[in-house]
């Protein structure tokens, strides 16, 4: 069977800008061979071993702890595979990592008009309009240190509208997909005649050509070269900043010439002291009023309590004084959600739980947001990207090391966030207090200060 033109592009439209798996190659193996003698496609081993040391071309992995070898039945010999992006799939030695080197794919230059019908705060403009710059110029790395509610998804807007005039490409990527999932209809409402696709573990929306792609972080493995601008939303959260791999992935997602476009509430030192990286901050919510300072309230040995199947007093009183009002408690461990959730059963108060392996966790999220539920315990997943209308928030054990400086700022950042209800409760529940919780607390009240000026 001879590769013709409908082949041909069915292969670019698959591949084009992606680096794939030989594995996850959806045509026939006689396609393929013909693809890599016409020099339509270039494969090359996925991992690669030199001097004694295995690397895998697609994460960049090269930590020996972090690979394993075993029999291989599909090449019947010993085979070494990377265990660190294995949920991406299987990147072993016998297969070949797939690359397009056919023709280029460009968008068109056209008008689109964002359908977003807000209006940017001075600030919120004043940043907005160097991104519009930074898109025009090229080749720019520049951070948006933004508050929490600063309305940051807004202000990328004017220069997604200019990219797209421009026939650019946009990468969105964020840390978790629970914002993947909450910025995507926003997103689609905003530019509806603009293909999109929204991608994540299990995500069924996979429009391999899509011009605004909003993404995990992990899912810019999968990309190369393919980005005339690359978004980092919350550059600053896990997995992203530890994570030598996804920083890796991002690099080669981005074309040569792309700008780069950093958002964060809490950027680290290093970061903001990046060279010829530019800074702009925004210290003022878009609707002008404060972040609610937090609270420090001394609640004893709250372990203890739990562990005799009790609340703390000041815990209870709490809950029982905001039954109207959407409730969000934070723990520092998943064991201790679960111990404090199995009282709150005893005393059957409703209420529900989410962690990073709840197997309900996003239906229990949406029934939060929607008023359905009145009270919710969760670990530090839910400390971005979640906005509730007049949310109280609480943390347990906020001297535990889990609650940085970042964390305890992001998540005093959930309260006040929506303009008709600007104010709201912060604790920071603790048995001492930790430099953690006084330089959070420093921090908003600096950012608050600033944004009066």
């Amino acid at each position: 069977m001879l590769l013709n033109k409908k082949d041909v592009k069915k292969i670019q439209h698959w591949l084009h800008h992606r680096c794939m798996l030989s594995s996850e190659w959806p045509f026939s193996a006689e396609l393929l061979l013909q693809s890599k003698q016409k020099q339509l496609v270039h494969s090359e081993p996925v991992l690669v071993y030199k001097k004694g040391i295995w690397k895998c071309v697609r994460c960049g992995n090269d930590k020996p702890s972090l690979f394993y070898s075993h029999f291989c039945y599909h090449c019947e010999t010993t085979c070494t595979y990377c265990r660190h992006c294995i949920q991406m799939g299987k990147a072993s030695s016998c297969k070949q990592f797939l690359v397009w080197t056919g023709d280029s794919l460009h968008y068109k230059r056209k008008e689109t008009t964002c359908q977003w019908e807000g209006e940017l705060s001075l600030y919120q403009k004043q940043a907005s309009n160097r991104l519009v710059v930074a898109v025009e110029q090229r080749n720019q790395a520049h951070l948006i240190w933004a508050v929490c509610g600063a309305g940051k998804t807004e202000i990328l807007f004017p220069m997604i509208e200019k990219s797209i005039e421009l026939g650019f490409r946009i990468g969105i990527a964020t840390p978790r997909t629970d914002v993947v999932k909450e910025l995507s209809p926003r997103l689609k409402y905003a530019f509806p005649t603009v293909s999109q696709a929204s991608l994540y573990g299990g995500s069924r929306d996979k429009n391999p050509l899509a011009q605004l792609v909003l993404a995990t972080t992990h899912q810019l493995i999968r990309y190369s070269h393919a980005f005339d601008v690359l978004v980092i939303d919350e550059v600053d959260a896990f997995p992203y900043t530890y994570d030598a791999s996804l920083q890796y992935a991002s690099m080669r997602a981005k074309k040569p010439q792309a700008t780069t476009i950093f958002l964060s509430a809490t950027p680290s030192v290093k970061l903001r002291n990046t060279p010829n990286l530019i800074v702009t901050k925004i210290p003022r919510r878009f609707h002008g009023k404060p972040i609610p300072l937090p609270a420090f309230q001394w609640i004893g040995n709250w372990n203890r309590h739990l562990q005799k199947g009790t609340l703390p007093e000041k815990m209870m009183r709490w809950i029982q004084l905001h039954t109207d009002k959407p409730r969000l408690i934070f723990f520092p461990s998943i064991q201790t959600l679960k111990t404090c959730s199995m009282i709150l059963n005893e005393l059957e108060l409703d209420h529900g739980s989410v962690y990073s392996e709840a197997p309900n966790r996003h239906p229990v999220i949406q029934a939060f947001k929607q008023k359905r539920l009145s009270l919710l315990l969760t670990t530090t997943i839910l400390e971005r990207g979640v906005t509730v209308e007049n949310l109280q928030v609480a943390v347990l054990g906020a001297e535990q090391p889990i609650f940085d400086e970042a964390c305890l700022v992001q998540i005093a950042g959930r309260v006040g966030r929506k303009q008709e209800f600007p104010d709201g409760d912060i604790l920071y529940w603790h048995y001492g207090i930790t430099a953690s919780m006084l330089k959070a607390k420093h921090h908003i009240d600096k950012m608050n200060k600033e944004g009066m000026l």
